[in-house]
């Protein structure tokens, strides 16, 4: 191919070759022009064969007229482009330049049908319903998280979002800031982003299923399922939740030097929380019955969410280094960035990438993988610690397995710690993680409080509550009657300390 006309069309976000203008079946051409409409723009390239050889048009002029008469009559409504004709080798080519829409959708009209085309990939496909309620949203300059919702600000509670909000910045939440920032309409009704920051969110296509399952593989019943947790409520204490059960069902490793400790994680935090909040903050709301899900298995992490890119492209054809950021939930990810949750830029998949870098000499290290179509996006961590020829590190049960490389004369020894009865230690486990958000929610409740919301036996939360008082994660201030119950567990209570 000609170098300047590779170059050109280098440069566009998308293009198709036409090796001739197909007057009898417009259809096969126009349906890129509503796609690059729809999208992010691109290029058509007429002249050119599906081998890159330039073969030139007959009558480029003609072609060049004939193609505008067909935008105009068989799109609405008629996106903005510009006909350039070029020359190459002797030959001449028409190049149609199609600029992003601000109108749409872009619908090609013909042969008894009006459809919206979208970019996938390399090809201009249909658009199904949820990419054409996506796009309707886009003409009408407004996105899911802005739009307004049926629930009343005054039906709903903000204590985790108050909360974090004064941890991580010093100050209380102010509020009027509800309005200013998009969460409560000029009417006092929530928009979607304020549902989704609620503290008992109803936004049931908002919840995370997190599975920590035995082997290499998913199995078909949860009977091979070391732990699993659905989460559900205000998506920043998801995010909270779902750091903590990768946490919990990992397993933790460290070199004992003669003065300090340098742990091994299976996986960096920072990069399980970037590619959790990224599944927060840009997966498609509008999917409904499709949630996110955690998937941990013994030698990887696998975290799917649904919608993929929303120019169309696949990531796993991309750069992830350079991969410009494009926000399909604005507001939501400008609060998560306020709160410095994430970064506004949109650097998280450098993040990911970055923070498993420090680890690229360890043997069997994998770098981060993304993958994504039409409709999915997914991540997979892989675990540091992971060796083919380990089997059964992790207790059947999910309790973790401690072990510790303790450097003696020049050998390295393992010491392994398992800690509680494996039963109770599964059962403790999920207790802890809903006493904790009930303490969130209302640090006054008390155990008959929670034991009805937990559907247990006042005697048996009471069990878990001295439990956790003597591992020094809970403490009770103040009296039984008129005092509260304060978080202490530092790997929970500490993360967004450490983010």
């Amino acid at each position: 191919m000609n170098m300047e006309i590779q170059k050109l069309i280098g440069e566009a976000t998308a293009y198709d070759k036409k090796q001739m203008l197909e007057v009898r079946r417009p259809k096969s051409w126009l349906k890129s022009v509503s796609a690059f409409a729809n999208g992010e723009g691109g290029i058509l390239v007429f002249g050119i064969s599906d081998d890159d050889k330039i073969l030139g048009l007959d009558d480029a002029e003609g072609d060049a007229e004939k193609i505008s008469e067909e935008i105009k009559s068989k799109l609405d409504p008629i996106p903005a482009v510009r006909l350039e004709l070029k020359e190459a080798n002797g030959k001449k080519l028409v190049l149609l330049h199609v600029y992003p829409g601000q109108e749409t959708p872009y619908y090609y009209i013909g042969d008894k049908q009006r459809l919206a085309f979208v970019r996938i990939g390399n090809e201009s496909v249909v658009a199904d319903r949820i990419q054409l309620k996506s796009l309707v949203l886009k003409g009408s300059g407004k996105t899911y998280d802005s739009l307004p919702s049926s629930y009343r600000f005054e039906d709903m509670a903000f204590t985790k979002l108050k909360s974090v909000h004064y941890k991580r910045l010093q100050r209380s939440f102010d509020e009027s800031e509800f309005v200013s920032w998009g969460i409560v309409d000029e009417n006092s009704n929530l928009t979607n982003a304020g549902v989704l920051l609620a503290d008992e969110s109803p936004i049931r296509q908002s919840r995370i299923f997190c599975t920590r399952w035995n082997g290499l593989d998913m199995t078909s019943g949860l009977g091979e399922a070391i732990d699993d947790v659905e989460l559900e409520g205000c998506v920043i204490a998801q995010l909270q939740d779902a750091v903590s059960f990768v946490r919990n069902n990992s397993r933790k490793k460290w070199w004992k030097e003669s003065d300090h400790r340098e742990e091994l994680p299976d996986y960096p935090e920072r990069a399980v929380t970037e590619a959790i909040a990224n599944a927060i903050i840009h997966r498609d709301y509008m999917q409904m019955g499709s949630e996110i899900h955690i998937d941990m298995y013994d030698d990887r992490l696998e975290i799917y969410s649904p919608g993929g890119m929303m120019d169309g492209r696949l990531i796993q054809q991309l750069n992830p280094l350079t991969v410009p950021s494009k926000r399909r939930n604005p507001l939501l990810a400008d609060f998560f960035s306020r709160l410095g949750l994430m970064e506004r830029r949109g650097s998280g998949m450098k993040k990911i990438i970055d923070s498993y870098k420090k680890f690229e000499k360890l043997p069997n290290f994998h770098v981060p993988e993304f993958h994504s179509n039409a409709s999915e996006f997914h991540v997979i961590l892989w675990n540091l610690n992971f060796k083919n020829e380990v089997i059964g590190e992790i207790t059947p049960a999910g309790t973790p397995l401690i072990q510790e490389f303790v450097k003696e004369n020049g050998e390295v020894f393992v010491k392994e710690f398992v800690k509680g009865p494996s039963k109770f230690a599964k059962e403790f486990v999920k207790a802890s993680r809903q006493i904790y958000k009930l303490i969130s929610q209302n640090p006054q409740i008390n155990a008959v409080q929670m034991a009805e919301s937990m559907g247990l036996s006042a005697r048996q939360v009471q069990k878990y509550l001295k439990r956790l008082q003597e591992s020094g994660k809970i403490i009770r201030v103040g009296g039984r009657k008129i005092g509260e119950w304060r978080i202490i567990d530092e790997e929970y209570e500490g993360f967004f300390d450490r983010i």
